[in-house]
């Protein structure tokens, strides 16, 4: 026990020296700037970018659902008896992991959106990052499902388990166990793919910082709090997807 509180001494000692290395390198770079840095110059913008910020968590959630949902409906597709649905999911799945998410939103924005007479592009960007993140979203529920082996199924018919009991007590605690860490992971992506949105003048996080550059020149000022911003969010869900990991294996 003693070793191991040692350790975890150790390690809290050597994270806080590298945490205090980046704050190093970050000052040397601030100083390093030809003009000087002063945060008083982004007075009078930090409503607009709180909402960028606000709109960035928001735009991302939206994201996150939509292509939960659709990633389980293409997931169930793919498990299909039907040939041409199977088919479908496949060449869809490599179409998706061959296309640059800035290529999708462009495209979906700009091209598909169009010959559907959709012409608000914030909201075929959003669309375009959802259909983008369905095949990653369906592979992680493959990933999940997998996990229940064809011993446990016969096991629960042997038991006369009902299919609520089987999804109750069997598949969805298993299911949610291994889906919850690559689900945060994804929605990390998610936030900061969310930064490409600019290219369609939406009002996210990463556009609102570059107006407040246009019409201040502050552009150190607003590119360090931007990335701090972004690390704001990102971080935390990181270190929720490690907690969950280190709690569920101990299970």
């Amino acid at each position: 026990m003693k070793n191991n509180s040692v350790s975890k001494r150790t390690n809290y000692l050597v994270h806080g020296f590298i945490i205090l290395l980046f704050i190093l390198f970050l000052v040397f770079v601030i100083l390093r700037q030809q003009t000087d840095f002063e945060i008083s110059r982004l007075d009078g913008y930090m409503a607009l970018i709180a909402e960028g910020f606000i709109k960035t968590v928001l735009v991302s959630l939206g994201v996150l659902v939509g292509s939960v949902v659709t990633g389980f409906t293409v997931f169930l597709l793919g498990k299909s008896n039907v040939l041409f649905f199977r088919a479908f999911v496949n060449v869809f799945t490599e179409v998706i992991y061959g296309t640059p998410l800035l290529v999708m939103i462009i495209i979906t924005a700009f091209v598909i959106g169009p010959a559907f007479n959709i012409f608000n592009r914030p909201v075929t960007g959003i669309l375009g990052m959802t259909i983008y993140f369905t095949p990653y979203m369906s592979n992680i529920y493959k990933s999940a499902f997998s996990s229940i082996t064809d011993e446990q199924y016969m096991a629960m018919d042997l038991f006369g388990f009902t299919s609520y009991q089987k999804y109750r007590y069997i598949i969805i605690p298993q299911v949610v166990r291994i889906l919850m860490p690559p689900l945060m992971n994804n929605f990390s992506l998610i936030i900061k793919g969310s930064a490409l949105l600019n290219v369609l003048a939406f009002r996210e996080l990463f556009y609102a910082t570059d107006i407040m550059q246009s019409r201040t020149f502050a552009y150190t000022e607003g590119y360090i709090m931007m990335w701090m911003l972004y690390i704001l969010i990102t971080i935390p869900l990181s270190q929720v997807v490690k907690y969950l990991e280190r709690r569920w294996t101990l299970e």
